[in-house]
């Protein structure tokens, strides 16, 4: 890599930092791209490059993980929305399932002993959600089953 290009990705990662730190407050392109130094184009570019998402899409995923965290500890579906940064339950459900695979609902009443007996860093990678759904919910309820 060039060094430019290291530097690219140092600013994208000061982006990326605010977005875990910040997940819950309100964040748009225009700000993210200005702790990256770029224009929000550029940013929204460079970053997808980076990291094979949009901001707006890794920045979800942030609020979703949060989310099943608070689900897992028996907050209530609206809760865990507000407490996450997301406005609208209809939008947070719908992005809940489509990332997760099913309602905040029903992960909220599905069994974790699991999760909660492991360490949280463990946990954290275990449950960590991902846009394509994959068989991690498969095999955290096989864990959780078994």
């Amino acid at each position: 890599m060039t060094p430019q290009e290291l530097e690219n990705l140092a600013h994208l990662r000061r982006a990326r930092d605010l977005m875990d730190r910040e997940y819950a407050r309100p964040l748009d392109v225009p700000t993210m791209a200005a702790k990256a130094l770029m224009s929000p184009a550029h940013f929204s570019r460079q970053f997808r490059a980076a990291y094979g998402e949009t901001p707006y899409a890794y920045l979800m995923t942030r609020r979703i993980e949060r989310a099943m965290a608070l689900l897992r500890a028996g907050v209530s579906v609206t809760d865990a929305c507000m407490e996450v940064g997301c406005t609208s339950l209809g939008s947070f459900s719908s992005r809940f399932t489509e990332i997760v695979g099913v309602t905040p609902s029903t992960y909220r009443n599905q069994p974790h002993e699991a999760v909660n007996a492991m360490p949280s860093c463990v946990a954290r990678t275990t449950t960590r959600p991902a846009r394509h759904p994959s068989s991690r919910i498969e095999e955290a309820s096989a864990v959780t089953a078994a």
